[in-house]
């Protein structure tokens, strides 16, 4: 998609985003859109770009470069990903099945993402919350780190489908390195990977086992930050420097921009599911 000039930014949503965390109350796409689109402009930019809002923090003179513009969706780009979201007659949402081998996962030709991330950093909160359109999907949230042992794939619609990797780290699958590399190196539909990082901590040592992986098979992939509700913006700001620093010096394939989300209040959830739609080919 070509880069466009951003609208100015969008706000109340702070609170659906919160109900819709906690399941309080479901909310169609174009309604909670509407919802934003009638916030205050400051308060819309905090939910819909938050790396946005970020800067206003930074250091008056120090101008370090967020590449805040190389993913530039109007608000209509964002609506309409807001659609694909959101599950209807004519667009199920589904759980498919799950794999421990690649040879095991089924066989769909539309374009495919994959989330992975060390175990505990949010990504199954993140899907859930990217799904919220979709109740009836079910993405299981646990309080043990480590739940996902195997591949997880969600079919949206005629669009895309979206892979739940297994977490590594703490009580990771022992066959965890065979089965995402032969995922990661031969699944032919794989559009983009989203390598999930806590943006509490930063990179971690761990995270490393993910990186080396999609910049040895030199595959495209975005970094996400999860977790953007748990830090100040002092603190969520110097993570978020050090991080664009370890993408702008040490990475090939990774995607530039940062993606900074919450899955409780919703900051950053519209904006990638937009980017999701883009780069899988339904906003063209």
């Amino acid at each position: 998609m070509a880069t466009r000039r951003l609208w100015p930014g969008v706000g109340r949503l702070f609170t659906i985003g919160t109900m819709l965390g906690r399941g309080r109350r479901a909310y169609s796409a174009s309604l909670a859109f509407a919802e934003v689109l009638r916030l205050p402009s400051n308060q819309r930019t905090k939910l819909v770009f938050p790396l946005q809002e970020l800067q206003r923090f930074l250091v008056p003179g120090s101008n370090p470069d967020l590449h805040l513009k190389i993913f530039d969706p109007t608000l209509d780009d964002i609506a309409r990903a807001e659609s694909i979201f959101t599950a209807s007659a004519r667009n199920r949402i589904d759980y498919v099945s799950s794999a421990v081998r690649l040879d095991h996962a089924p066989d769909l030709r539309c374009p495919e993402v994959c989330f992975i991330g060390r175990s505990n950093v949010g990504k199954s909160s993140l899907i859930k919350a990217l799904f919220s359109f979709a109740p009836e999907v079910e993405v299981r949230v646990s309080k043990k780190p480590g739940h996902t042992k195997k591949m997880n794939f969600f079919k949206v619609g005629r669009y895309f489908t979206l892979v739940d990797m297994p977490g590594y780290g703490y009580r990771a699958p022992e066959d965890f390195v065979d089965m995402v590399e032969d995922y990661l190196k031969e699944r032919r539909n794989l559009m983009r990977t989203f390598l999930l990082v806590d943006s509490v901590v930063g990179i971690q040592k761990t995270d490393n086992i993910a990186i080396e992986m999609c910049e040895e098979f030199a595959l495209p992939y975005v970094m996400v930050l999860t977790k953007i509700d748990k830090s100040s913006k002092g603190r969520l700001l110097k993570q978020v420097l050090q991080i664009q620093k370890f993408v702008d010096t040490e990475t090939q394939g990774c995607f530039p921009q940062l993606f900074p989300v919450s899955a409780v209040t919703f900051s950053g959830i519209h904006l990638l599911r937009c980017f999701i739609a883009d780069i899988t080919g339904n906003l063209d």
